[in-house]
């Protein structure tokens, strides 16, 4: 990493401000490009993390004609390591014009072994000189594209370490009991606690505990990351996709009184009390001869088998009575919605029903109170999940796997051979992090037991 990256860190043109990243061993030198020299020929040095209004110059070698001016702009300055990414990094906040930016850039392109950085070059620098793990950096991806209030509370507990704390526990605490195995198995003459392995089994059992809970609520989170699915399901005609457009606030559907027009899925997403919710209008459903709206009835059916919550409409309350004609997890909320409540009121039963909502997408009678009920279960089903580390994908799939091979270690007839399956666990703790240190196994050995003295 010997090149200086340079880029526009905040967001497009025009802006009020705009702020330019340098990070690298000649950070500082291409600064001192954009500055006039002293009289004596010395080069300005900006005091550390101190702000300084700087006019910046486009460099020139001709020393008889006067540069021009490019901003006139802020200017800071972070000495490495204590910087974001661990490097010498210059911050330029300039006027956010198009023109200003582009000639600013333009001019740190004139210096040598300074270029423009690569997509997430930044963090990667960062991560790479140890400012951060992969799963703060993937933190921080996440709270720049945090949509919701939920997205960003989420990601932002992250970013600022609680994921790293939270892995760095499980690591050291693996590193303990593969410790204690390896002290056991490659120094049997030396006086160890005669408890020690009961005392690892436990500490296993409480790992493994802790992972499945981390998974379970992690699997909860990406319905925060990625969007809580609704469903919109029913027969033709009952004003699905009426229903869409009035939640979505724009004609996102065709609506039209003949029946079956909603051949293929249309998706919208909605902020719901802080969390993004993806509402899918689908086909009618009912047996059709026609081919291409027999697919879509198809995908109606798989909809509503892997959503969130499913939305059931009908503008006939006798349907509700009868067998749903789609099927559900138990654990997935079904509202039944009876349309057209401009025209016939629902009936009284109904007002004290939480699943069951009188709704007109002409006035928009009792839409609130269905948003409301949504809201609610959306928080009382995802808002645990926010203390989860395991939000994505592959940590959850390495979280399995370590907690896999740590099971395997409880049943090993031979202590070494459950020594590697801790050891499996701890490196994929480390597919995690992005950070695989065997060595702080031999640490633990020979400096907290002292063994051999």
């Amino acid at each position: 990493m010997s090149d200086t990256i340079f880029a526009l860190s905040s967001g497009p043109a025009p802006a009020g401000i705009a702020v330019i990243r340098l990070s690298g061993p000649d950070a500082l030198p291409a600064l001192q490009s954009l500055l006039l020299r002293q009289p004596t020929g010395s080069q300005w040095v900006p005091q550390p993390r101190r702000a300084h209004r700087r006019k910046l110059y486009q460099p020139t070698f001709d020393t008889a004609s006067d540069p021009d001016v490019l901003d006139d702009a802020l200017v800071l300055y972070f000495p490495g390591p204590a910087s974001f990414t661990g490097e010498d990094v210059v911050e330029l906040h300039c006027h956010g014009g198009a023109a200003t930016i582009a000639a600013v850039l333009t001019a740190l392109g004139h210096y040598p072994s300074c270029r423009l950085a690569e997509a997430g070059e930044f963090s990667r620098r960062a991560f790479a000189n140890g400012n951060m793990d992969l799963t703060e950096a993937e933190a921080l991806a996440d709270l720049i594209s945090a949509e919701t209030e939920a997205q960003r509370r989420l990601a932002l507990r992250l970013a600022t370490g609680a994921g790293h704390d939270r892995y760095q526990d499980w690591t050291d605490r693996l590193i303990r009991i593969l410790a204690l195995i390896e002290a056991a198995v490659d120094f049997p003459e030396d006086d160890l606690p005669p408890d020690m392995l009961d005392q690892n089994s436990d500490a296993i059992a409480t790992l493994i505990q802790e992972w499945q809970q981390d998974i379970r609520l992690g699997a909860l989170s990406s319905a925060i990351r990625d969007g809580v699915r609704v469903a919109i399901v029913g027969s033709p005609n009952v004003g699905k996709s009426s229903l869409l457009n009035k939640l979505a606030g724009r004609d996102a559907a065709i609506v039209s009184e003949i029946a079956g027009t909603t051949r293929d899925g249309i998706e919208v997403r909605l902020d719901l009390g802080g969390y993004i919710v993806t509402l899918s209008d689908t086909a009618g459903l009912r047996d059709t001869p026609d081919t291409v709206e027999g697919e879509g009835v198809r995908r109606a059916h798989s909809t509503a088998q892997t959503a969130d919550i499913v939305l059931w409409v009908s503008d006939d309350p006798l349907v509700f009575d009868t067998r749903s004609p789609f099927e559900v997890l138990e654990s997935v909320p079904v509202f039944q919605l009876l349309t057209k409540c401009d025209m016939v009121s629902a009936p009284r039963d109904w007002q004290n029903h939480a699943y069951r909502f009188g709704i007109s997408s002409v006035t928009g009678v009792g839409l609130q109170d269905l948003l409301s009920a949504m809201t609610t279960i959306c928080a009382d089903k995802y808002g645990q999940a926010t203390a989860a580390v395991a939000v994505r994908a592959r940590h959850r799939e390495a979280l399995c796997r370590a907690s896999e091979a740590l099971e395997a270690s409880l049943v090993q007839p031979e202590l070494a051979l459950s020594g590697e399956d801790v050891r499996v666990a701890l490196m994929e703790m480390g597919r995690i992090t992005g950070r695989v240190d065997v060595e702080s196994v031999l640490d633990v050995v020979f400096k907290e037991f002292c063994i051999g003295k």
